[in-house]
This record gives C-alpha cells, sequence and structure tokens, in this order.
C-alpha cells in the first residue's frame, strides 16, 4: 500500500484526523525534502497515529509569544536522527505542520518579509527593510537564525545577525537602536528543552500587536512551501553581524538601571550567586554584575551553553529544583541571594536567605514588588519623582499580577495601568507614551539617555517607572521594549544591596511592604493538555467558562464575573482593552480568580488571590502572621473547588 493510501485509510478509519491529513498533504505539496516524507512513512508504517495527529493536527499559529512547538518530536524518526548518535541532538528538527522546523522558519520569515515590503511600501518609506535575528542556546536556533537571516537577504533585506547567543531583550533593544523593521529571536523562553519558537518583535522594538499580528499571520499563511526564488543578487539585501559594539552600547543602558550605586558601601558583606541555567544570560549578566560591584559567583557547570539543559529537569528559574545546584553553592560560599535566568535571559527567578538561614524563593509577584517598591520610593527620594508631576508617573503590570502593587503605587500617588497578559500589552503602553512626545523630542529620543527620556516623559507625557507581570517578567526603561532578564538581575540585586545596607534581609524587608500596605497572596495554576486531544479539552474549558459562569465556589457566592472575551473593556487611561480568553470570577468574602488558555503552551492557566489589609495604620508582627495563615489557608479550600469544577465541566 502507499503511502498516501495507508494516511487515507488511517483517515477514514479515524486514527488520523482529517486536518492531519489535509496538513500532511500540505507539507508534501510545498517540499521536497525527502526527511519529510520518510519521517511520515516510518510513523504511518508502525502505527503512530497519536505522534502524527500531535505534528500535524494544526498548524502553527503566533501567539502571545510568536511562534513555538516541538523541534525534537516525542517519538525521533531514524530519517530526523540523521547522523547524531542516540544520545545527541537529532540531525533534523522534527517534522511536522505543528512543530519548530526548517519548513515553518521558513514561511514565517518569508511572510515577515512580505509584511515588511508591503507595509514600506504602503507608509511611503524608502530603502529596503532592516531585520535583526537573534538566538539562544535551545536545539536548533544558530541554525534557525543563519536560515532566516539568508532567506531575508536573498528576498531583499538587509539584515542584522548576531554573532553567538544573546538575550530577547538586546533583540528588542538592537532594534530600536539600528531603526530596524522587525526583530526576530529564535527560543522558547522557559520552555522544556524539546521546544523552540520564532518571537517576532516590531519596529518598536516590542512584541507584536494589531495591525501588524494579523497582517503577518495572513502573509504566513499565504505561503505554502518552505522553497523560495531569491531575488537577482543586484536587489538583495546585505548582511551585518553584530557582537561587542552592540554589546556595548546596551550594557550602558542596563547599568544605568542602578539608580544609588553608593549603596554597595554599606553592603560590602552581599554575596550574590547567579546561574544562566546553560543560557544567553551567561553573555552579559556576570559581565554586567561585576563592573557594577556586586560580590558575584556563578555556577560553573551552568555556564555552558548546552540546548539540553542537561544539569536541570527544566530550564524555569521559577521552579525550586531548577535553582537546587546555584543554592548548593550560595549555601557553600555563604551567598545571600541566587538569581537565575531562562535561556533567552527575558525572565528572572530568586532565591533570598531568611532569618533562619535557609533560601527561600520567592514568587514572581513578591519579587516584582520589592522592585516596584524600591524604585518608587528611591525616585522619590532622589527628588526625581516629587508632589509635581507624580501624576505623570506610572507603574504598569497586567491583570494577572498581584495587586500588591497597585496598593504600593497608589500609596505613593502614582497612577497604576493594567494591561491583558503579554508583555507586547505593556511596550504598547511605552509606544503611546513616546509618541505623545513633542516631534522634535520624539526625533531624537532613541538617542537620548535614560535621564533624558524621563525628565522629557514627566514632563510632556507619562513616565514609566516599572512594569511587570507574575510570570517572572520585569522591566525598568523603555529603552528595551521587552522584559530584561539582564536588567532584573540589576535592580534586583539593588533591591537586595538596600536591604543589606538597611541591615534587614529581603524576606524581612518584604515584611515590611506588607504591614504598610496589606498583605496580597497569590496561588497559581495550571492544566496541562497536550496534543490535538488537549487542544480540545482547553477549549472546551474556554467555552464552559464563557457560556457558563461559576455562582459558586468555596461556600462563597461569586457577585462578578468580566469576561474580556466579549470585548468592550476599557483601562485606567480609557484604552479599549482587546478582546481575550480570560474570565475573572470574585468572590463575596474578598477573594479572586482567573483563567485563562497559555498563548504559548498546551496549558489552561488559573491564578487565585487573596487578601488582608489592616483596619488602621500598619499591623502588627502578630496581625501580619495571622493574616498570613488566614489567606493561605482560603487559597487552598478555592484551589479544591476549582478543581472539582474542572472535572464536572470536562465531563
Amino acid at each position: 500500500m502507499s503511502l498516501e493510501s495507508l494516511l487515507q485509510q488511517a483517515a477514514d478509519d479515524g486514527k488520523l484526523l482529517e486536518s492531519s491529513l489535509k496538513n500532511i498533504q500540505s507539507l508534501f505539496a510545498g517540499s521536497v525534502n525527502p526527511v519529510y516524507r520518510a519521517s511520515v512513512e516510518e510513523l504511518a508504517n508502525v502505527g503512530q497515529w497519536t505522534e502524527l495527529n500531535d505534528r500535524f493536527y494544526a498548524a502553527l499559529k503566533f501567539g502571545t509569544g510568536g511562534l513555538r512547538g516541538r523541534t525534537i518530536g516525542k517519538i525521533v524518526t531514524a530519517a530526523e536522527r540523521g547522523n547524531a548518535a542516540a544520545d545527541a541532538r537529532p540531525e533534523y528538527a522534527c517534522v511536522g505542520t505543528n512543530s519548530m522546523n526548517e519548513y515553518n522558519v521558513s514561511r514565517a520569515t518569508q511572510g515577515l518579509v512580505a509584511y515588511a515590503i508591503k507595509y514600506r511600501a504602503n507608509a511611503g518609506l524608502a530603502g529596503k527593510p532592516k531585520i535583526v535575528f537573534s538566538h539562544d542556546t535551545r536545539h536548533f536556533s544558530p541554525e534557525f537564525a543563519k536560515d532566516c537571516a539568508k532567506i531575508a537577504t536573498d528576498l531583499g533585506c538587509d539584515v542584522y545577525l548576531f554573532d553567538g547567543p544573546r538575550a530577547t531583550p538586546e533583540m528588542s533593544f538592537s532594534v530600536r537602536q539600528l531603526r530596524a523593521d522587525a526583530g526576530v529571536m529564535l527560543t522558547a523562553s522557559h520552555n522544556p528543552a524539546h521546544d523552540n519558537g520564532y518571537k517576532v518583535n516590531y519596529a518598536d522594538g516590542a512584541g507584536i500587536v494589531e495591525p501588524h499580528a494579523t497582517g503577518i499571520i495572513t502573509e504566513v499563511n499565504a505561503i505554502k512551501s518552505e522553497a523560495y526564488t531569491p531575488l537577482p543578487e543586484d536587489q538583495r539585501g546585505t548582511l551585518t553581524i553584530l557582537g561587542e559594539e552592540m554589546d556595548q552600547i546596551y550594557l550602558k543602558r542596563v547599568e544605568a538601571l542602578m539608580l544609588q550605586p553608593e549603596l554597595l558601601e554599606k553592603a560590602r558583606n552581599l554575596k550574590i550567586v547567579y546561574t544562566a541555567l546553560h543560557g544567553a544570560g551567561g553573555v552579559l549578566v556576570p559581565r554586567i554584575l561585576r563592573k557594577l560591584g556586586f560580590n558575584t559567583l556563578t555556577v560553573p557547570e551552568q555556564d555552558i551553553f548546552d540546548g539540553r539543559f542537561p544539569t536541570v529537569a527544566s530550564p524555569n528559574p521559577e521552579n525550586a529544583p531548577t535553582l537546587a545546584m546555584a543554592v548548593a553553592l550560595a549555601d557553600k560560599e555563604g551567598a545571600d541571594i541566587v538569581i537565575g535566568t531562562d535561556p533567552d535571559c527575558d525572565r528572572m527567578g530568586v532565591g533570598v536567605r531568611g532569618l533562619d538561614g535557609k533560601m527561600q524563593l520567592l514568587t514572581g509577584n513578591q519579587i516584582g514588588s520589592l522592585i516596584g517598591w524600591y524604585r518608587i520610593k528611591t525616585f522619590f527620594d532622589l527628588g526625581i519623582i516629587n508632589d509635581a508631576n507624580k501624576k505623570n508617573a506610572v507603574l504598569i503590570k497586567t491583570f494577572v499580577t498581584t495587586d500588591l502593587q497597585s496598593a504600593v503605587a497608589e500609596g505613593f500617588g502614582i497612577g497604576v495601568v493594567n494591561t491583558l497578559t503579554g508583555f507586547k500589552y505593556i511596550s504598547a503602553k511605552l509606544e503611546k507614551y513616546e509618541q505623545a512626545l513633542p516631534a522634535d523630542i520624539r526625533a531624537k529620543y532613541r538617542d537620548m539617555t535614560d535621564a533624558e527620556t524621563r525628565t522629557a516623559r514627566l514632563e510632556h507625557s507619562k513616565f514609566f517607572v516599572f512594569g511587570g507581570e507574575e510570570s517572572y517578567g520585569y522591566l525598568g526603561t523603555d529603552s528595551t521594549r521587552d522584559k530584561d532578564g539582564n536588567g532584573a538581575v540589576v535592580m534586583f540585586a539593588e533591591v537586595a544591596a538596600y536591604a543589606a545596607s538597611q541591615g534587614k534581609t529581603l524576606i524581612e524587608l518584604l515584611d515590611d511592604i506588607y504591614a504598610e500596605f496589606g498583605y496580597f497572596l497569590e496561588s497559581n495554576h495550571s492544566k496541562t493538555f497536550e496534543g490535538a486531544e488537549g487542544a480540545a479539552k482547553i477549549q472546551k474549558l474556554a467555552d464552559s467558562y464563557a457560556n457558563q459562569p461559576p455562582t459558586e465556589f468555596d461556600g462563597s457566592p461569586v457577585i462578578r464575573t468580566v469576561d474580556y472575551s466579549k470585548g468592550g473593556h476599557l483601562d485606567e487611561e480609557g484604552d479599549t482593552i482587546p478582546k481575550e480568553k480570560m474570565l475573572w470570577v470574585f468572590t463575596a468574602d474578598g477573594r479572586a480568580f482567573a483563567v485563562r488558555p497559555s498563548g504559548t503552551e498546551p496549558k489552561i492557566k488559573y491564578y487565585l488571590y487573596g487578601r488582608q489589609q489592616p483596619s488602621g495604620g500598619k499591623f502588627t508582627a502578630e496581625e501580619l502572621s495571622a493574616a498570613k495563615e488566614k489567606v493561605s489557608s482560603s487559597l487552598k479550600t478555592l484551589w479544591s473547588a476549582i478543581e472539582k469544577d474542572i472535572d464536572a465541566r470536562l465531563a
């Protein structure tokens, strides 16, 4: 039986989804790569229909982070293995329309180039488009980046390609610095080692939002083949390699995030252990910390670039086991804090030593609250923000990020804006504030120092003091338009130095903030549903919440639900909030939770919230302790109730 007949028979028997069959046929029609056909044939011959459905039930779509999917299959075919050893990375990427591979990377790049060319033509802009390509240390990232650079130059773009791994925020910064039309980062952020992705930022350096998102997707979907015809040589673009020169320009901006360098005089004993987790953070983070004067150690085994991430189960610095080697080194060397960044160095997780001498991991909400509180307070202490201009200062956070940050900002008298999940929405606000500046300032804005832009924004627009999301992403400047692990390390290290200068641990400093502004606790959970069957379950849950919102949870009536999928919502500045599959549920006893499908992972996410605020003045130590216990217990029982509800909705 021919392969085509075998696939058709499997579809007729219900083993192969109709969408999978259609996408396999599209792949064969759009490529002559023998690895593709050989891989499909091998899986079909042994009846691996689940694997084929996972690889082909859909075509990769741009989510909140662009393209993202498996670059190594659950089952590696002999064709994909190629000449690679059994314990090594396969020679070829995972074959499938739902996978990160040469086929999808080529189509994505062709579509991005086509959109950039059309956009420039419609805007009356002369010259070739410029695109920056960067990559982290993941499997196939360097190869994908080089392939992208060749495709883009062949099709008429001037291309800038980094000479090795770099952090996502440096790509964003470079797009702005070079006045490029777009930037692409080959990364899957903190996903497992078998994943990779294609993250697109546009001309402002930020993740793509409308109308660019739909425009790029439309162009990509119109391309059915990875093959393309290069332009005549005199019409092609140029290739420029980026390296140390761009690093230096970017480093100056990152170093400027430290507001009070003199703190280190009072915190000389502060010792930091940093781990790059085999990722791109190792390029610049240790260099920055040491240049600023921090006593810094790194984990030697994890300094090595390695897409297998062999020393951790997951390269996600928010997970305690991931930081275990850093904690062990900190215990051995008597270090005060450990800091880890994910493979593309846009996220940061930390552990801090408590009064009991043990390392305690902080949540993304706690980290962001400490940094946000310190930066707001310090800008007031330095006189940069004052009673006259504080109306023009703003903290930006996502809806699902702790309201402790709102309480802190409002306590100091500055504004707060909430956005949808995805740092691109925070960055869109930064672009709005830049565009509100007078034309003469906008013309030179990207070349101005942070201090100069700060002065301009406080006078004419809005000064972005700090922004972040609960998922361990933070930003303290608008010169980069993506969450920045390099900058986050500097900002958090300074908070640690401040605490040390006051003779306090960071846990004590956090308790001081709770005592003044209230105790806020968040509990994040997720349900993972992989593959085609899992995607259907996630969709079923999302639809169920929208069509049948809950009326009671854990003995408390639901007093309000907010469904952002229906649209019609405005933010604190009166701007329209885009539609998003996110439902908020508020109960009569003051608890709340939000539910949303992930845009980048096969998960549906739940965010639980509890709080207790002092009745007058500040919490005493005893009152704070009691509040912690009460709120923590209430969130545990709330999650139990939600889990029962999930089972009922899926049944």
